[in-house]
């Protein structure tokens, strides 16, 4: 199945440029033609295109679903990026096919990165969501310091949450995140940089109510610690259903 992204489609009935190209220009659809939309919201729309247009193709709703996300629970991915782009942009990619609600890139005080085009990223995670059939695109947050996002979440709104940072250094008191995690309930992990978070992050994130875990004896690099974390709340929240 091919699924087009466009977020207004219920007011336009018409897809946005870039898609509109693709479905005329690329795989050549033609009038009366029956393809599927999704609005990155959770809906998924059968269509039928009225005008091929390859600048603003025209289509009718005929039928339209809502699609709840098969992992039942709010996840928040918060990581620093690291200073090859490419394996921040590979992890953006494979979170959303996996799934998360909400990525958001960490600048720490050991981040080798500075800047991070979130445009892009947003268009990675469209791309993502689409190949792997979803139909709810994720909250792509800018770059934030680390110090907004513990005082964002020190009295959190979801009060349920549990938040958790991966923490590399033996020293401070660790849990094991598969022990510690409650599968059901909505979840925040935040991942450090390259360099780890700094002894004054650690301090600050626990007082914002993060618990220190460890996913194992290994040392993983930023992104693979990432996608580790995110793939142990799945399968923890599929074994308990």
């Amino acid at each position: 199945m091919i699924q087009f992204f466009a977020p207004e489609i219920e007011a336009t009935g018409m897809l946005p440029p870039d898609e509109s190209r693709h479905c005329s220009k690329v795989l050549r659809h033609r009038v009366g033609d029956e393809i599927q939309v999704i609005d990155g919201k959770g809906r998924r729309f059968t269509c039928v295109i009225l005008d091929p247009d390859p600048r603003a193709t025209q289509v009718e709703i005929v039928s339209s679903e809502q699609l709840p996300q098969h992992w039942g629970v709010n996840i928040t991915l918060a990581v620093a990026p690291t200073k090859n782009m490419d394996r921040m942009e590979w992890l953006v990619e494979k979170a959303v096919e996996i799934g998360v609600n909400r990525f958001v890139p960490l600048l720490c005080e050991h981040s080798e990165r500075k800047v991070v085009k979130t445009e892009r990223l947003m268009n990675i995670a469209v791309s993502a969501m689409k190949q792997s059939l979803k139909t709810t695109l994720p909250e792509i947050m800018p770059l934030t310091p680390i110090k907004d996002f513990l005082n964002e979440n020190s009295g959190s709104e979801d009060s349920a949450a549990q938040k958790f940072m991966g923490y590399c250094d033996a020293a401070y008191p660790r849990k094991s995140l598969i022990q510690e995690y409650q599968p059901g309930k909505n979840v925040i992990l935040m991942i450090g940089p390259e360099g780890d978070f700094s002894p004054e992050e650690v301090r600050k994130a626990v007082e914002a109510g993060f618990l220190p875990v460890t996913f194992g004896d290994s040392r993983l690099r930023t992104e693979t610690a990432a996608l580790v974390a995110l793939d142990a709340i799945h399968f923890l929240n599929y074994l308990k259903s």
